[in-house]
This record gives C-alpha cells, sequence and structure tokens, in this order.
C-alpha cells in the first residue's frame, strides 16, 4: 500500500538537500514523499505573497485527507491552512516550524538599519556587515519580492491562532535550534490539543543539512504514529 508523505520546505533559496531525506525515506522506511517547491522562494518574480496565496496554493497540490509535513515557513503555511480547515488533512507534522509570533527587538532594529542604510545602497560590504550583525543576512541576500513576501509572512504570525487547529500533530524540534527557538515548539504544542513533541538534542534548524538518515528516521516514525492513529 503506498505511502504519501507532502513536504512544504521553508525558507531556502535551495530545497535540493530535500531530495536525500526523501530518497532515505524512501529506501529505508517505505514512504513515498513528494517535495511541493514553494514559489516565490529562490528566483525573481514580480509577485509578492501573501500567507492567503500559500494556503491556496498548498490546497492546490495536498490532496484533501492526505498527511504533510512543514519545515519552518512550510509549518507556517500549514498551521494557517488547518486554523482554517482542521479536517482538511488528517495528519499534519511540523519540523522546527515557523507561525508564533515573538515582538522581536532584532527584527525592529533590523528593518530600522535597512532605514538608516538606504543612502549606503551602493556600498555592498557595509550594509552586507550591518545586516549580518543583526542576524538578518539572509534578508539582505534576498530578491525583493522575497523580502516582503518574508515580511507578509512574519506579519500573519499575529492573526495566526493555532488553538483552531484540531488535526493531529507530530513535533519535531532540534533542541539547539536558534532560528525558531525549542520555546516556540513548545508554545505550538501546548495550543494544540493531543499533539506529540519530540526534541532532538544537538539538532538545529535544518538538519536535513547534517544528517539525513536521523531526519529520515523521526520523519518515519512521525508518519507511523499519525496513521496508526488514523485507523485507531
Amino acid at each position: 500500500m503506498s505511502k504519501t508523505l507532502y513536504i512544504i520546505h521553508g525558507w531556502t533559496y535551495r530545497p535540493e538537500p530535500w531530495q536525500e531525506v526523501i530518497k532515505e525515506l524512501k529506501t529505508a522506511h517505505h514512504i513515498d514523499a513528494e517535495l511541493l517547491r514553494v514559489p516565490g522562494l529562490g528566483t525573481k518574480s514580480a509577485k509578492t505573497y501573501n500567507i492567503n496565496d500559500y494556503v491556496e496554493w498548498a490546497k492546490r497540490n495536498i490532496p484533501q485527507g492526505g498527511i504533510a509535513l512543514g519545515h519552518s515557513n512550510g509549518g507556517r503555511i500549514l498551521l494557517n491552512l488547518l486554523s482554517g480547515d482542521s479536517s482538511y488533512l488528517s495528519g499534519l507534522i511540523l519540523l522546527d516550524s515557523a507561525g508564533v509570533y515573538e515582538k522581536s527587538i532584532k527584527r525592529s532594529l533590523s528593518r530600522a538599519a535597512s532605514k538608516l542604510l538606504s543612502p549606503l545602497k551602493k556600498i555592498t560590504v557595509l550594509r552586507k556587515l550591518a545586516h549580518k550583525i543583526l542576524g538578518a543576512n539572509d534578508y539582505a541576500a534576498a530578491p525583493e519580492n522575497m523580502k516582503h513576501t518574508l515580511s507578509n509572512m512574519l506579519e500573519s504570525d499575529k492573526y495566526l491562532d493555532i488553538t483552531k487547529v484540531k488535526t493531529p500533530t507530530a513535533i519535531i524540534w532540534g533542541a539547539a535550534d536558534d532560528i525558531t527557538p525549542l520555546r516556540q515548539g513548545k508554545t505550538i504544542h501546548d495550543a494544540i490539543k493531543g499533539s506529540s513533541l519530540t526534541v532532538k538534542p544537538g539538532w538545529r534548524h535544518s538538519h536535513y543539512l547534517v544528517s539525513t538518515s536521523e531526519l529520515a528516521t523521526e520523519i518515519a516514525k512521525a508518519y507511523a504514529s499519525l496513521t496508526e492513529s488514523k485507523h485507531a
């Protein structure tokens, strides 16, 4: 019997490394997985996306009743989808998910720095250095459409009510994640009734870049728990 897991990657220019995880899921765990390439990321585009655009995109690409995994921004997309319709998926796996709103001094400083440094647009090295100090390296390097889309994603967290998600959910989180810290994973776990939380010591935000076999094993465990509960 075919098992399919739909994966929405996070905020990245190159989701290709996920293909190694998908290969491991197939060969070692007999799980077919499909990576959904998120539009508007990694390529220049005239379109700026908002969270509603991504929710509609997810509905077009994931069949109703399926099981999906969201990493980082991918988790944010799925949380928004399911907060509006928890019955759309039969199971949800969240891996170091975004979506928890926190007031960020660093984010405010980054935005302020962008305005203050606008006269220095031609001095690329200085601008990149300032963004790096403020922890906004990815933001500084992104094309304009990605910058505006990222701003829309961060803004959307203010309005996301995770408690509305009633879908069976398995959460995997890296204890050493400094992008979406573990406290955010605990917040999501507390908000989604009946969800499970697996904390992995030493794992950072993008463990698929470190050990595909370890990550595939944890994903397979989460997938099995959801399919077992579905047929219980």
